[in-house]
């Protein structure tokens, strides 16, 4: 490729030299002799694009963050620490498939050399977030990819407390207002005096470990068999749903070697790819909620604070002590306790109480994601299935096509077995509520080849009526998976094109369903006209949609809090509890909950009084947030993304306006003040067998580093829902590149080797 931009590198670790193609859009196509030589290429290029942001999570996943940033962060280090890998490591690396502990060796290896490389001239080669922070990188070893649990996705420790602290102070009425469990049904309640001692404080630990991390996620995914799309050829597409940051969650890559061609994203911390395609194989997945914690409450001895009870006996807490570096101040020390089920949280010496978390993914081959690397060369769909059996964390939905036009979907994820309870709510840590095992892959979810033509995921109840096991009492709402079913039911022809819009769509079917609810309730005539618009709203959820606007101010700040007061009047409830219903999560709008309140209050009096009072108010709140002319205001004035990289907050990125919200297909969750936060920066739809017609997108870019050329240039595109081409093929990539990188082998330095 004469005239192509050619930088070289010496890489240490590398057996041959490696060719590097940088496409337009910022996507590295790695060419090497061997696999191991692809893995040490891609973490050196990952760590080349992101290596702050990497150097980042590793410190704040060991545990690691006082060392350079002083002693505002010991108490985060310290909880980080208690929900490190501590087992044995031979277990761990066998847990995962076969060849994982040499790839990740090999990747981490890339990324060391890079920052070595960095390091031999720190100002000019580190990106400026070091020097506006004042710390260096740090080299990495295999063992830290594994050892750290905390950048996954991991549930229900929250919902087990905040359904605890209904129930007990509220009722079970309550909590059926506050939350919708499936499978529906007669709440069960271990023991209710574990219940007494609990208060909001008894995770304050627990959610210093996922501080800054997100603590929810959503995803669609579809997959869809030839004889329904419009070419003949199977249609994947994926679209997780994170946290929207720069730089982005997600990072891009192409891994060619003998035996390995592999495309698709990441994590910018870890080898190989988790959703995308090889050369015969597609895949995409979703969060499946898998219920893979649990809070113990234990009795602690009369005058012994170290010993709890269990069984007919006192059993001595294990406790570690660490020593830590502090910038600025004297090391610090961190006393980490533990009971025989996990990390102790909480202790109450008055109550007598202490509380701990069981939790799966602390158990050996848990590290979220990484068992991805069983799948990067399967050769067919009956083969990528069965890697899945050794999928630790996080649980998800596996959508899978092949260029035989083989489709389906999996769950996979190490389900705990609980027999006799479903881990909806603490329980006693004296040994009557242990796990029997877990679930096998066979027994979870799944499908082949269906006759409907396809299948899709969105985080919804999944599991079947009658299933031996509860993966988990606490789903997602089934807003975008109702969407996605009726849509891919009607159409049967559906494309890389179609899919595109339908990853963007807005249409919000719950909100629809309770302004019907609410249809034969009339509004008082100062606010008749605001409802008349409500009514007569379509339910899509645009940018420039009024009515979205006014629903969502009148229901999230003004109906729902005046509804939860009203229905808890009706169950003899303390009124000023209000706040116990009223989801503190606006991320993800689950609108069930209130189409139960409306049946609760439905042929009241006060219904009427109600709706007029919160329209009222719901009108005066968007005129103090958007001005008095109604003619400008539109949901995507308001409900906007805003990116800031954490070093420099002050020069945010250009504010783009979202359409949806929690409950459309194209998600764009909001915080409390309405910043859309939450959604698909990634977003990807593949065209089966013919690769080079796949399309993605990753915002707001590939590079972390904000000198650099693809550090924000596909945010206009994320934001327009476009997309350009993954491309594949070796002519298309060429075509396309824009920069050459060539990493030649070279011996370790002395001074780097430590």
């Amino acid at each position: 490729m004469p005239g192509l931009p050619t930088t070289e590198f010496p890489v240490p670790g590398l057996r041959d030299a490696v060719e590097v193609l940088v496409d337009r859009w910022g996507v590295p196509h790695v060419y090497a002799d061997s696999p191991h030589d692809a893995y040490v290429a891609q973490g050196f290029q990952a760590a080349r694009d992101r290596l702050f942001q990497i150097d980042l999570w590793r410190r704040r996943g060991l545990g690691r963050l006082a060392e350079v940033f002083g002693p505002g962060y010991v108490a985060q280090d310290r909880a980080r620490r208690l929900f490190l890998y501590r087992g044995d490591m031979d277990a761990e690396w066998s847990a995962y498939p076969a060849g994982t502990r040499e790839i990740v060796g090999a990747f981490v290896g890339g990324v060391n050399a890079y920052v070595d490389w960095a390091l031999a001239s720190p100002d000019e080669r580190l990106s400026p977030e070091f020097a506006e922070l004042g710390h260096r990188p740090a080299r990495w070893s295999p063992e830290d990819v594994v050892r750290i649990r905390s950048h996954g996705l991991f549930y229900n420790a929250e919902q087990e407390l905040a359904r605890a602290l209904t129930v007990r102070d509220l009722g079970p009425d309550a909590e059926d207002l506050r939350s919708v469990r499936e499978p529906d049904g007669p709440l069960d309640v271990p023991d209710p005096a574990v219940l007494a001692a609990l208060g909001d404080a008894v995770l304050d630990v627990y959610r210093l470990v996922f501080t800054p991390v997100e603590l929810a996620a959503g995803s669609n995914n579809w997959v869809v068999a030839g004889s329904r799309t419009a070419t003949g050829r199977p249609v994947l597409a994926n679209d997780p749903h994170r946290a929207i940051t720069v730089p982005s969650l997600r990072y891009l890559a192409h891994l060619e070697a003998p035996g390995l061609r592999v495309i698709g994203a990441g994590e910018p911390n870890l080898p190989g790819i988790s959703i995308g395609h090889n050369e015969r194989v597609a895949f995409g997945l979703t969060i499946w909620p898998i219920d893979h914690e649990d809070l113990h409450v234990y009795a602690l001895h009369p005058t012994d604070d170290h010993r709890y009870r269990y069984g007919d006996g006192w059993e001595e807490l294990e406790v570690v002590e660490e020593r830590t570096p502090v910038a600025g101040d004297e090391d610090a020390v961190l006393r980490l306790a533990f009971t025989r089920h996990g990390p102790v949280l909480h202790v109450d010496l008055e109550a007598r109480v202490a509380v701990a978390l069981r939790a799966a993914w602390r158990e050996a081959g848990m590290a979220p994601y990484l068992a991805s690397l069983g799948y990067q060369d399967a050769a067919d769909a009956a083969a990528f299935r069965s890697t899945l059996a050794r999928w630790g964390a996080p649980g998800v939905n596996q959508v899978y096509a092949d260029v035989d036009g083989t489709v389906g979907v999996q769950s996979c994820g190490r389900v705990p077995r609980r027999t006799g309870w479903d881990g909806a709510l603490p329980v006693p840590g004296d040994g009557r509520h242990e796990w029997d095992g877990v679930v096998p892959l066979d027994d979870l979810p799944g499908e082949r080849d269906p006759a409907s033509g396809w299948c899709t995921t969105s985080n919804q109840h999944n599991v079947p009526a009658g299933a031996p096991y509860v993966a988990t009492v606490d789903w997602y709402s089934s807003a975008r998976h109702e969407r996605l079913a009726a849509w891919l039911a009607a159409d049967d022809a559906v494309d890389v094109a179609s899919s595109l819009r339908m990853q963007g769509d807005a249409a919000n079917g719950h909100a629809r369903r309770l302004l019907d609810r609410l249809a034969d309730v009339s509004a008082p005539d100062d606010v008749a006209g605001w409802w008349a618009e409500l009514q007569g709203w379509d339910g899509v959820e645009h940018a420039d949609s009024r009515a979205a606007l006014l629903l969502q101010i009148w229901l999230r700040r003004h109906w729902r809090p005046w509804a939860a007061a009203r229905c808890l009047e009706r169950l003899d409830a303390p009124v000023d509890a209000v706040h116990r219903l009223l989801r503190d999560d606006t991320l993800f709008s689950d609108l069930r909950p209130d189409l139960r309140m409306v049946e609760l209050l439905h042929g009241s009096p006060v219904l009427a009084d109600g709706l007029g009072e919160t329209l009222r108010a719901a009108v005066a709140d968007i005129g103090t947030r958007l001005g008095p002319d109604p003619e400008r205001w539109t949901w995507g004035a308001l409900h906007r993304t805003e990116l800031r990289h954490a070093a420099f907050p002050a020069a945010p990125l250009p504010s783009k306006p979202r359409a949806g919200s929690g409950d459309t297909v194209g998600l764009a969750g909001h915080d409390a003040g309405f910043d859309a936060v939450m959604g698909s920066s990634f977003r990807m739809v593949l065209d089966v067998g013919d690769w080079d017609r796949s399309q993605v997108v990753n915002a707001p870019g590939q590079s972390g580093d904000p000198r650099a050329e693809h550090y924000a240039d596909l945010l206009d595109l994320w934001a327009r829902d476009g997309s350009f081409p993954l491309l594949f093929s070796r002519a298309a990539v060429e075509e396309a590149a824009t920069s050459r990188v060539l990493l030649r082998p070279a011996e370790v330095a002395p001074d780097s080797r430590n």
